[in-house]
């Protein structure tokens, strides 16, 4: 399709997708949105990074063709005041995959969140965030190694599906009104903000079915269902009996629950089987701390996901290098997980690895895992070596702290084994 402000690339090719499977060329056009704050100098660096990797592992037989498209303060400068135009939503729909740094939310009213809402119109229903310790990386932990989880959150109902309704407005006093004399709801203050907390077989099962598909895929050896249903049994508790029931009906050859594995295998795990088991929420930090190892593949609830994937993150290094893509049936959206930290635009001194880590996400999307093991190793090296950025400078002893811009060059370096 034809675009206002959007610049297709002279080359490369569009992702396609055949019986439901993704079609990648070896030249694919990708989609960027640089970002705001940040954004620029994120992009930027892990750009570089990320080109320097296809070129390496490929040796130009393969290519990245870079489409910038808009959102954020960005768009509202080209596009008249829109910080979200329609003709970005078209371009993922075209070419399906990208990336994005942080974005700002304007103040006054239109989007309740920007990135909310790039998810919500786009459908991507799975947000995906992985945590594992990087080699050489700050940690609270005395054994950090021990993190090595991928939380399946879903992204559409629960909290994100903000339905609110106001204390004092004639909505909530109708919606107030009626719990109390139809549903026979009486256990609320009167005066109290009510919000309504949806979750369904169908946003469930689906969120469910792409982590279990996921750790077959990538080997995994168990998913857990996280959950609060001791307390909501007829949403979070729904959850966590549609997952079992989503596992024994689709996934019989693969996927053995935890009660089977005591029952019928005195505990242990059959070969080749992927153990679904579930753990209340609450429970599950403390679990992350003491007995991380138990833990492969989390899927859970959208709030339950937005506290425990921030959580985990800080056991490894913090929110500033933890990747994460939010993914539904065809578009793959990747995005740095922190905000914009406007005081430090165009200082060249962040950390990138959040936006890094997820560009690594995003080549193992594309089966390119000679490209994004490359980043891992040079990343790690590049930290052994104590060049780093202020964050993890202030951590380390005896670290040289380097720019943006420099930190990327020291990787693409090790990378290419200068």
């Amino acid at each position: 399709m034809a675009y206002d402000k959007i610049t297709v690339p002279g080359s490369g090719e569009k992702i396609s997708f055949a019986n439901g499977a993704m079609q990648v060329p070896d030249n694919p056009i990708l989609l960027f949105i640089e970002g705001d704050g940040i954004g620029y100098d994120i992009m930027t660096a892990s750009k570089r990074i990320w080109d320097a990797a296809v070129e390496k592992a490929y040796g130009g037989r393969r290519q990245i063709s870079w489409m910038e498209v808009y959102a954020g303060e960005k768009a509202a400068g080209l596009y008249a005041g829109d910080y979200m135009p329609e003709e970005t939503f078209a371009a993922f729909r075209e070419y399906k995959v990208g990336i994005k740094g942080p974005l700002t939310t304007p103040v006054g009213g239109g989007f309740r969140s920007l990135n909310v809402t790039l998810r919500q119109v786009l459908d991507l229903y799975s947000c995906v965030r992985p945590v594992r310790w990087y080699n050489g990386v700050p940690s609270p932990l005395k054994q950090p190694q021990d993190i090595d989880v991928v939380i399946f959150r879903e992204n559409t109902e629960d909290t994100y599906a903000g339905i609110e309704f106001e204390s004092g407005t004639p909505e909530n006093a109708k919606l107030a009104k009626f719990l109390r004399e139809e549903m026979n709801a009486t256990n609320f203050f009167a005066d109290a903000g009510l919000g309504i907390k949806p979750i369904s077989p169908f946003g469930s099962k689906r969120l469910i079915r792409a982590a279990i598909q996921y750790a077959i895929d990538r080997k995994r050896s168990s998913v857990t269902l996280v959950h609060k249903g001791n307390i909501q049994k007829f949403t979070e508790g729904a959850f966590q009996k549609w997952g079992y029931e989503l596992a024994a009906e689709e996934f019989p050859e693969a996927t053995i629950s935890w009660d089977e594995v005591a029952a019928k295998h005195g505990g242990e795990v059959p070969d080749g089987k992927i153990v679904v088991q579930d753990t209340i929420a609450d429970i599950m930090f403390q679990k992350m701390l003491l007995r991380p190892r138990e833990h492969d593949v989390i899927a859970t609830t959208n709030l339950n996901g937005d506290y425990l994937s921030d959580a985990l993150a800080a056991e490894v290094g913090g929110v500033g290098i933890a990747p994460g893509a939010n993914i539904g049936d065809e578009i793959a959206l990747f995005e740095a997980t922190h905000g914009t930290a406007p005081k430090y635009t165009n200082l060249d001194m962040v950390n990138p690895g959040s936006l890094l880590f997820s560009g690594v996400m995003m080549l193992e999307h594309l089966d390119w895992f000679d490209a994004a093991e490359l980043i891992t190793s040079a990343y790690e090296k590049t930290i052994d070596q104590r060049y780093v950025t202020y964050d993890f400078a202030r951590q380390m002893d005896n670290a040289t702290k380097v720019p943006t811009s420099e930190f990327a060059t020291r990787i693409i370096e090790n990378m290419n084994g200068a």
